[in-house]
């Protein structure tokens, strides 16, 4: 894909490729100063729970993806299975990057990947504090579903599902 800003490719890349957990520290830089003040004053329950929700087995990521901008990473995005459940997890795209389509031709990528696998929907979570995030995947056709396992100790996640086609 070329856009006028650049040769866009996407890579398949194991889970612990540099680039792609570059680019999901990037994420994490981002994203978790905003909800820095929910995690103040909790007890050791809730932080280890909330812990065990955001971990990921390597074993369970099917499929990781990153975008490549004129060579350069600049985007990720990964199909986990969780439990009978294709999800997707970590998509990222860097800030000087946004704006070129690289996050809708990853998800597409990874609804792609999930339907070959024989997956009837996707589902993903996010936060109530990424309204960019919530904007694209409702664009993109995905509805929102209740919280589901493991994320019920997040309170402020959004989650979303989207039907695939058979």
């Amino acid at each position: 894909m070329t856009t006028e800003t650049g040769n866009v490719q996407l890579h398949t890349v194991d889970w612990t490729d540099p680039r792609a957990a570059l680019l999901r520290a990037a994420m994490d830089e981002e994203v978790m100063p905003r909800y820095a003040d929910r995690f103040e004053n909790v007890s050791a329950e809730e932080d280890a729970a909330r812990d065990a929700a955001f971990a990921i087995d390597p074993a369970t990521m099917v499929l990781t993806l990153i975008a490549t901008v004129d060579g350069v990473p600049a985007a990720h995005a990964a199909l986990r299975m969780l439990g009978e459940e294709y999800e997707l997890k970590r998509l990222v795209t860097l800030a000087e990057y946004r704006g070129r389509g690289l996050s809708k031709a990853l998800i597409r990528a990874v609804e792609d990947a999930a339907s070959a696998r024989g997956a009837r929907r996707l589902i993903l979570q996010t936060g109530d504090r990424q309204p960019e995030a919530v904007r694209l995947y409702e664009h993109l056709g995905y509805t929102p579903i209740p919280i589901y396992p493991p994320y019920e100790a997040i309170w402020f996640s959004l989650c979303y599902e989207r039907m695939l086609p058979a």
